[in-house]
């Protein structure tokens, strides 16, 4: 898969795949009025890169680095079939106000894209 076949609303969830930002975070890579507009709009072009095998949806979970502390990493992917729900979740699509990315949604690059974009 290369940038050419990929739409600049597609592009911004890859990038935010990338930076493993929680997914508000796409919001500042897209041009208005996607940028501030309700997030069912942006519904069907993550579905889509998810059925295209490009991205997984995960939520953060606790993790312990080896040299102490804690933090997080992305957990398993949510199945296809609760998507839907998992996402028409307003508060998915905003900052928490403490700023705590446990539980959170982050895109995960997969292999394919990985290998192709």
């Amino acid at each position: 898969m290369s940038r050419s076949e990929i739409s600049d609303i597609e592009y911004a969830f890859v990038l935010n795949a990338t930076e493993m930002d929680i997914l508000p975070g796409v919001r500042g890579d897209l041009e208005e009025p996607l940028a501030s507009g309700p997030a069912e709009d942006l519904v069907p072009f993550l579905l889509a890169l998810v059925d295209r095998g490009v991205v997984e949806v995960c939520r953060y979970i606790s993790w312990a680095p080896p040299e102490g502390g804690s933090g997080v990493q992305p957990g398993p992917p949510i199945p296809h079939d609760d998507l839907p729900d998992v996402l028409a979740a307003a508060e998915e699509w905003t900052y928490p106000e403490n700023f705590e990315w446990l539980g959170r949604l982050t895109l995960v690059r997969t292999d394919r894209l990985r290998r192709g974009l």
